[in-house]
């Protein structure tokens, strides 16, 4: 049976079980009318129902043993909820399903949420496999899926049904031990190598996002960063990529082993060729010249993948951040308007693109 207070800190997500002090944010989303995605099935339609699904109806698939059902909570509370069930102990299998609530949809919630789950489910314990479906014609889930790290293994013909009828569905799995067949790769640079983190890092990850107030200024997730998130990052969340995802990448110096920071893809749409890059730097590494050195890195790598465009959002005040992407050939392309997620809120952003074919530095 799964732990009753089963609890997974992502880099933005808590995922927890729900509990009597969420019937609030639960009535929002009944009220948005989003509960029959961002809760889980069997959620009530009606607020009058709050009070009882908290206390009881959400925790059946837990007292029957064959699951759990867990709430997202970011920054902003509940966004969300993701279930494991159909567990048979014996087998060591079980699949995932998820929802996030319309209005926090495109900022990769879902896939975070199925990879810190789904990564401990294999870690510990006695699951071997996870398995994930999804309407064939739902491309979004389809993406999250092969971003978490599942394989896609077949086609299920008319085994889905909506409310305008019969859907295929795509059968996904993932099993213990996928993640380390993942390629794992090292870009190099005349002073700088990308590569994959690695469990030393974490310490290097932690003495440079505790205390610096740049970094507390931009970055949402530095707020009460822990050597224990630094930890899951190092060793598992910055790992978790699917097949074509950009990934993520440890900036260090040749001539040193200190971590200089970090640089990975934000986000990817595969039908634009368009991906997003971002990056940060720490305190004793910046004014070197390794962020426009490795965001170069970064973007032909990238191209090299196949995208057509890769672009940055960096915050309106955020100056050092803009003179970078002019400096790694980044063409400024306008504002967009309370975009970028920052502690407190939210910052209008500065665009900046570049098209394969425009480098001019390589």
């Amino acid at each position: 049976m799964f732990d009753e207070r089963l609890t997974i800190n992502t880099e933005r997500l808590i995922l927890r079980p729900f509990r009597p002090g969420d019937a609030g944010q639960v009535r929002a989303v009944i009220e948005d009318g989003a509960h029959p995605t961002a809760l889980p099935p069997g959620a009530p339609g009606h607020p009058s129902a709050i009070a009882q699904w908290l206390s009881h109806g959400v925790h059946e698939l837990w007292r029957s043993g064959q699951g759990i059902h867990l709430a997202m909570h970011a920054r902003d509370g509940v966004v969300g909820s993701i279930s494991v069930f159909k567990t048979l102990w014996g087998a060591g299998t079980a699949e995932v399903g998820y929802g996030v609530h319309p209005a926090y949809r495109r900022r990769g919630y879902a896939t975070e949420a199925v990879r810190g789950l789904v990564g401990r489910l294999l870690g510990e314990g006695p699951l071997r496999r996870i398995e994930l479906r999804a309407n064939a014609d739902n491309l979004a889930s389809v993406r999250v899926a092969e971003k978490a790290g599942f394989t896609r293994e077949g086609l299920l013909r008319g085994a889905g049904f909506e409310d305008d009828g019969p859907h295929d569905l795509v059968v996904f799995g993932r099993l213990r031990g996928d993640e380390r067949w993942v390629p794992r790769r090292r870009i190099e640079s005349e002073r700088l190598v990308l590569r994959p983190f690695a469990r030393r890092d974490a310490f290097d990850v932690v003495e440079a996002v505790k205390g610096d107030s740049e970094i507390a200024r931009w970055m949402p997730w530095a707020e009460g960063y822990t050597l224990e998130r630094a930890l899951e990052w190092c060793t598992r969340l910055a790992h978790a990529n699917g097949p074509g995802y950009g990934g993520n990448f440890a900036i260090q110096p040749k001539d040193g082993e200190r971590l200089a920071g970090a640089i990975g893809v934000q986000r990817e749409d595969h039908e634009r060729g368009d991906a997003e890059l971002g990056y940060w730097i720490a305190p004793w590494a910046r004014r070197k010249g390794y962020a426009v050195e490795a965001t170069q890195l970064a973007a032909a790598y990238l191209f090299d993948l196949g995208f057509h465009r890769v672009h940055l959002l960096v915050a309106t005040g955020n100056r050092a951040s803009q003179a970078v992407a002019r400096k790694a050939g980044f063409i400024e392309e306008g504002i967009m308007r309370q975009v970028l997620p920052i502690p407190g809120g939210w910052a209008d952003a500065v665009l900046f693109g570049m098209l394969n074919g425009e480098i001019s530095w390589q």
